[in-house]
């Protein structure tokens, strides 16, 4: 009984350190404008694969009660993302969702370029006054040689970091429209996952 006590004591001091330094991080860059939450991205924020209404932010914007915006274009690379961040930034966004680099990595950009582009696009949305949130995505290739360069972004600038948007979907046939677009059921799942992991900081909003 005495070790169970203990193991529970270690781990409600890991959970209380994760959180807390989630939240430094969250608070170093607080949302400071009073719009709409902002999905910024390619095919997989703009729903490419699912029926109408179906895309992951409207999904996740119902299930958190927030307006979400959806500023996804199809075939977009994060060079095309950070031409066109002006659109985002006029709506004064109070939260924005960064998902870029599919494109990219299909197209074969260097991956400089590529990290370079959406640290560019972190920094002008900070400096606007939104709390930014970079969601990863997979490499193309076996092994995924995205995941750290998006870590080491995310604790570059500050920002709470989702790893993965495809993680537990991609090569699940049930949830694919096609080998990389998701179905209604995967982008449902997507929100999903989303949601239990923002769920603990919308208080700071």
């Amino acid at each position: 009984m005495k070790k169970v006590l203990i193991l529970l004591g270690v781990i409600a001091i890991a959970v209380a350190v994760y959180f807390f330094f989630s939240r430094e991080h969250w608070t170093n860059y607080p949302a400071k404008n009073a719009g709409p939450w902002v999905a910024f991205g390619d095919s997989l924020t703009a729903g490419f694969g699912a029926d109408q209404g179906h895309d992951y932010p409207t999904i996740l914007g119902q299930r958190l009660s927030v307006k979400m915006v959806n500023k996804g274009v199809p075939g977009e690379t994060s060079a095309d993302g950070l031409a066109r961040i002006g659109q985002v930034k006029e709506l004064h966004p109070r939260v924005v969702l960064v998902c870029f680099g599919g494109n990219d990595t299909l197209n074969h950009v260097p991956f400089d370029t590529t990290f370079s582009n959406i640290g560019q696009i972190i920094d002008q949305l900070q400096a606007d006054g939104a709390f930014v949130v970079l969601v990863g995505v997979p490499s193309a290739s076996i092994r995924d040689k995205y995941e750290k360069r998006f870590k080491s972004l995310a604790k570059e600038k500050q920002t709470l970091f989702i790893p993965d948007i495809l993680k537990g979907v991609l090569g699940t046939p049930n949830l694919m429209s096609d080998y990389v677009h998701p179905n209604d059921e995967g982008y449902k799942k997507i929100a999903e996952r989303f949601d239990d992991l923002l769920l603990p900081y919308l208080h700071n909003l």
